[in-house]
């Protein structure tokens, strides 16, 4: 699943997550997602999440 949904992603689920500063680059972080912070139902871009580790990025992939 990509994660352009917000429906689809959940506190406690498994993602990768693409980093501002890594965009270009294309390099994802995985981590567990702790807060979601798109409020719209969908963004073309990812939703954006705090992980439980702090990082804050782009959702491009649900793992579970």
């Amino acid at each position: 699943m990509d994660g352009t949904n917000r429906a689809d992603i959940a506190p406690g689920k498994k993602v990768k997550v693409v980093q501002k500063q890594d965009q270009r680059s294309g390099k994802l972080t995985e981590g567990v997602v702790k807060d979601i912070l798109t409020n719209s139902k969908s963004h073309h871009h990812g939703i954006k999440v705090r992980l439980e580790s702090g990082i804050v990025g782009r959702v491009k992939e649900v793992l579970n």
